[in-house]
């Protein structure tokens, strides 16, 4: 079975990935920099270009963000990278990536240093995920080189706002996972064994604003309705709520002002984390039972601003048959791996609540990442670049999972 693939394989591990990263890595391309997100788009449309078919650039969907003080303000996001090939193929896959880190333009975490004689990289975005991204196309290059190739059409979507719950891209990555096989998408490995990343809980960010009224403090304070208070209140109450297959994150509370005035407006924060669809909806319900009860006890506003943007993400049978074909095709190559839970949420999410199978850690091997310590072992670039090679070429002759 592999030597049928071996010129597919070896075309894989040529490409000039490493030097894609470097180059890649150097532009700070941190969520908010829309600057630098638009010049990392411009590279990796000229890069993408040579693939057949269409190379576009699709605008995101404009968001809204609440501030420190309690506004709701408009938000913008950077540019998406979209590729279409093929859309009348048999086999039709999606492939996804994200070209934002976290870093942002004045973090000091900028340049590149090898380590271990160069078989490490230490760098920003060097495994999350511009490593991936740079396989990925190595992958679908040599796709485009084998006889197989015209079996198989596919979408990629580049976004730009991954590290930030893809408010922008969403609706876009939806639209490319409709009518598809499976997808493949390119986060770094769970772990730098190569383990992937299986079932995934969903994640929903909240932003709760809680509106009371100023009084001074010393004077006639029961006239005033302390939104300090209930907002902490409101904290506690869903930090006692956590239970099996539902993580609570009461994150931040900010508002507040001097000393001797009520403050009448705070802004909580808070994460859940709901393992299965079910939780989701009971957690749902709890945020907007606890504000009811909490609104009503310190006689104050509560509005809730935000939602759940990565939806639950249990292995179904679909999704089993992909990661044993994933699993399958490194042991081929000599490379066993396997899969294990994780408590990290990723576009997998969304792509899985659309119907669609999908590996979400198909990208280099590395650590530490989202720190300035995080680092791409080299040599995985030419390794995961033959597995999706393979794992591709092995769909083109199924035609099925």
């Amino acid at each position: 079975m592999i030597e049928a693939h071996r010129p597919a394989l070896e075309a894989a591990a040529a490409a000039p990935m490493l030097a894609q990263v470097r180059q890649w890595s150097l532009v700070n391309s941190g969520s908010r920099n829309l600057d630098g997100l638009a010049v990392m788009a411009g590279l990796l449309a000229d890069a993408f270009a040579a693939l057949p078919g269409e190379v576009a650039l699709r605008d995101a969907v404009p968001g809204e963000a609440v501030d420190a003080a309690g506004n709701v303000q408009p938000l913008d996001y950077g540019r998406n990278l979209h590729v279409r090939v093929r859309p009348d193929a048999p086999v039709q896959l999606l492939l996804t990536g994200h070209m934002d880190t976290v870093y942002a333009p004045d973090h000091p975490f900028q340049t590149l240093t090898d380590m271990d004689g160069g078989a490490v990289l230490n760098g920003p975005g060097v495994a999350d995920m511009k490593g991936g991204i740079a396989l990925m196309l190595a992958a679908l290059a040599a796709l485009e080189a084998s006889p197989l190739g015209s079996r198989i059409g596919y979408e990629v979507v580049i976004n730009s706002d991954e590290e930030i719950a893809s408010p922008g891209s969403a609706a876009l990555i939806a639209e490319a996972a409709r009518g598809k096989l499976a997808a493949l998408t390119y986060e770094p490995s769970s772990l730098p064994d190569g383990t992937l990343a299986g079932a995934r809980p969903g994640s929903g960010n909240f932003s709760i604003i809680v509106t009371g009224r100023s009084a001074h403090a010393g004077r006639n304070p029961e006239e005033g309705r302390n939104a300090i208070v209930a907002a902490a209140d409101l904290a506690l109450r869903l930090s006692r709520a956590r239970r099996s297959g539902l993580a609570i994150n009461p994150a931040r509370i900010d508002g507040g002002g001097p000393n001797n005035v009520v403050p009448d407006r705070a802004i909580l924060r808070v994460n859940l984390r709901p393992a299965l669809p079910e939780d989701q909806a009971i957690a749902q319900a709890l945020i907007d039972d606890l504000a009811k009860a909490v609104a009503a006890e310190h006689d104050v506003a509560i509005h809730v601003h935000g939602g759940f943007g990565r939806p639950p993400k249990p292995i179904d049978d679909k999704a089993a048959r992909l990661f044993a074909l994933v699993e399958e095709s490194a042991a081929l190559l000599g490379r066993p791996i396997t899969h294990k839970a994780s408590g990290g949420v990723c576009d997998g999410n969304n792509i899985a609540a659309c119907g669609v199978p999908v590996v979400d850690t198909m990208g280099a091997r590395g650590g530490a990442i989202h720190s300035p310590d995080e680092y791409l072992i080299v040599e995985s670039l030419p390794e995961r670049a033959q597995l999706s090679t393979l794992v591709m070429l092995r769909l083109a002759e199924r035609g099925s999972l």
